[in-house]
């Protein structure tokens, strides 16, 4: 349990979080299903009586599912925290998973993959997971319809029982040591489980071929480039941070100059690193007209091959760093994005120091590391993805 004080407004967020993401999962979907399900009724109440609960006392739930993790969350006045907290604790213990509530909960999201996989970045962005990682890892699979259908209500009570156990806690706000003591106490009734994390692995597939998926009707091509990264724990990570952000990990990067200012192809196009617990990877992004699809793919695989070919100039580096180490700066600018730090070093087994190093060693950055980081991280193997 990581606490964090110091904020002067009377107001507190209690997170929980889950070893339960989609790395865990036996069928596609149970992770995201058992989660949202959490706050549709429990041994003692309705969703509608929890709903409206949390409401009359002016407290939220927000529920997250992730590839590897699953975060619920508690955002309350620090005052009503001692009537709300037991409550919100029997979401995450005592879920009974209605039949009625399931039947639900299927049907808005059927409903909602169907109008998703009419948008052309939607689609894109799952197929180049899909092609990184293939259809089979966790990290490239994708819940589709029939995949909801197949649920039952007790999959995912199986799945509740074995994964929202072991649990880590993340608070931040105004709270004395009596409130501290209440909240630890509620707390305490959760069992030791840490012989159920779950350490399997799964074999990474990836389909390397270019694919263009034409839609009919659609004017726009989404376009997503991509290849399997280095993580936050590589010794080249934070000079990858900086290449990315010189490549298209701000609005004044070569992307954006390139395909936006010059070319004039999109409205958009950003460049980034996806960490997750068991691998990363590194994105392009960009939607343009479908008949400069090829253009512009020739445009960013130009702007790649510029970036291994010769290094970036003093002045480049150094106004990319300024932006980048500002913008590092600004998400520690109070204790509720502080806590959002100390949860990814805990989650992701950095050290204490990861971002104080990050920092430090962005600023000894030269132009021959940079380059030579992108080609050992960026040079070859880019997979292609178009959609539209």
């Amino acid at each position: 349990m990581f606490v964090l004080r110091g904020v002067t407004q009377h107001v507190i967020k209690i997170e929980l979080v889950f070893n339960a993401g989609k790395w865990v999962e036996s069928k596609k979907g149970l992770s995201y299903f058992t989660a949202h399900m959490l706050e549709k009724g429990t041994a003692t109440k309705t969703s509608f009586e929890i709903a409206d609960f949390f409401d009359r006392h002016g407290a939220s739930v927000e529920i997250s599912t992730g590839l590897d993790f699953v975060s619920v969350s508690l955002f309350s006045l620090t005052k009503n925290i001692i009537n709300i907290f037991p409550l919100f604790l029997e979401l995450v213990k005592s879920s009974v998973f209605p039949e009625d509530e399931l039947a639900l909960q299927k049907d808005i999201f059927n409903q909602s993959l169907k109008i998703n996989n009419e948008k052309t970045s939607y689609v894109a962005s799952k197929l180049i997971r899909q092609h990184l990682f293939g259809n089979s890892h966790p990290y490239g699979s994708a819940i589709e319809e029939a995949d909801v259908n197949q649920l039952r209500r007790e999959d995912l009570s199986s799945f509740f029982q074995d994964h929202f156990s072991l649990i880590h806690v993340f608070v931040v706000g105004s709270l004395d040591d009596h409130l501290l003591n209440f909240i630890v106490s509620q707390l305490a009734v959760f069992p030791d489980d840490t012989k159920k994390q779950n350490s399997q692995h799964f074999a990474i597939t990836p389909n390397e071929s270019t694919e263009y998926l034409e839609k009919p009707g659609s004017i726009q091509s989404s376009l997503r480039l991509g290849k399997r990264s280095i993580n936050r724990n590589h010794q080249d990570y934070p000079a990858l941070v900086l290449v990315n952000h010189i490549f298209g990990g701000y609005f004044g990067s070569r992307l954006m100059k390139n395909i936006r200012e010059d070319k004039g192809l999109t409205y958009g196009i950003h460049s980034s690193l996806n960490n997750l617990k068991n691998d990363a990877f590194f994105t392009i992004a960009a939607d343009v007209n479908r008949i400069n699809k090829d253009f512009a793919i020739l445009e960013i695989k130009n702007e790649l091959n510029r970036l291994c070919d010769k290094p970036a100039s003093v002045q480049e580096i150094q106004n990319s760093k300024n932006h980048l180490l500002g913008s590092l700066q600004l998400e520690i600018a109070n204790p509720f994005s502080v806590i959002e730090k100390i949860k990814t070093i805990h989650l992701y087994g950095l050290n204490e120091d990861f971002y104080n190093n990050l920092f430090l060693n962005i600023l000894d950055l030269d132009g021959s590391t940079l380059q030579r980081v992108a080609i050992d991280c960026l040079a070859d193997n880019i997979i292609e993805v178009a959609v539209g």
